[in-house]
């Protein structure tokens, strides 16, 4: 398969596509599952774009539409679907166990000071919208309660390690037939060196809580009674790890406020109509109750 930057490019993708390549193949002959990297090439001359060849992985991965993710059969009722996180969390577990500077990435992130610059970058780059798009900006109730909050409860230590940085079903490959069996993680533009345990949070976001079970997320894209809780994933992966959970609630209310300042972009397009209205509107909806439910998680857990 060769992966290469779209005719006409967003700013910064040659680059990325560069850094796939190169977290790729430095994860080859580790027990990650991924597509295997088997050369780059940097001179934008040959093709028209920097490019790179990666291995051709047999799977299926959940398919986004109509504002759901609908699994392949089995896998969309039960028994099957419940697996389906489990198997996602295994190769979290996998990648998070790689000793990054071991296979060549240290350098490829800033694990430094990494928690305590988040909320920063997220604020300034949902504020960087009115710029781009001459977006005016709209009030978000709930983001000041949880900007504060984050800022004030930032984990004391954390083992840096590899973030995929964009973890969900529809970036997985997962085997045909039952049990559930995870491939490939694919899509690796967003991959970092920082806290891994972001990967576990927004994966695990739009799951039950065992202290709320009966609440359900107003836009969760899959249907969480038939899958297992935020607290069985995370110690799943604390067994796999060794990794500290004590402080999950801050990672699971970092990514939403994380995932709110990055889909507002959506919205300030579809203000400048550069996306149609309906896809503003369903964005609008994710942003919204991002950070309605990070300030009511905080409210209820003081």
């Amino acid at each position: 398969v060769l992966r290469r930057p779209p005719a006409v490019p967003p700013p910064g993708s040659e680059k990325t596509v560069l850094r796939e390549a190169r977290v790729l193949t430095a994860l080859n002959g580790t027990p990650v599952p991924h597509p295997k990297c088997f050369g780059a090439c940097e001179d934008p001359q040959i093709i028209g774009a920097p490019f790179y060849i990666m291995e051709l992985v047999e799977g299926w991965a959940g398919d986004l539409r109509n504002e759901k993710i609908y699994n392949r059969a089995p896998f969309d009722r039960m028994p099957y679907e419940y697996g389906i996180p489990f198997a996602m969390v295994d190769g979290l577990v996998a990648l998070a166990n790689v000793d990054y500077k071991a296979v060549g990435l240290e350098g490829f992130g800033k694990p430094d000071n990494f928690l305590e610059r988040q909320v920063d970058r997220w604020a300034k780059q949902l504020a960087s919208y009115k710029t781009l798009y001459n977006y005016p900006g709209r009030e978000l109730p709930g983001y000041d309660v949880t900007e504060k909050w984050l800022r004030t409860n930032i984990p004391k230590t954390f083992k840096p390690g590899i973030i995929h940085g964009d973890i969900g079903s529809t970036n997985m490959l997962f085997a045909f037939d039952p049990p559930a069996r995870l491939n490939a993680m694919i899509d690796w533009e967003l991959s970092t060196i920082g806290d891994p345990l972001i990967d576990l949070a927004l994966l695990c976001n739009g799951l039950r809580d065992e202290r709320w079970p009966d609440e359900v997320s107003e836009i969760a894209l899959t249907n969480p009674a038939n899958l297992p809780t935020r607290q069985e994933l995370a110690r799943y992966y604390a067994a796999g790890t060794g990794r500290d959970i004590s402080n999950f609630d801050y990672y699971l209310l970092l990514t939403r406020f994380k995932g709110g300042c990055i889909l507002e972009y959506k919205v300030a397009q579809a203000a400048a109509g550069i996306l149609s209205k309906e896809t503003g509107e369903f964005f609008s909806r994710i942003v919204l109750h991002s950070f309605e439910s990070a300030a009511s998680m905080i409210r209820k857990i003081g």
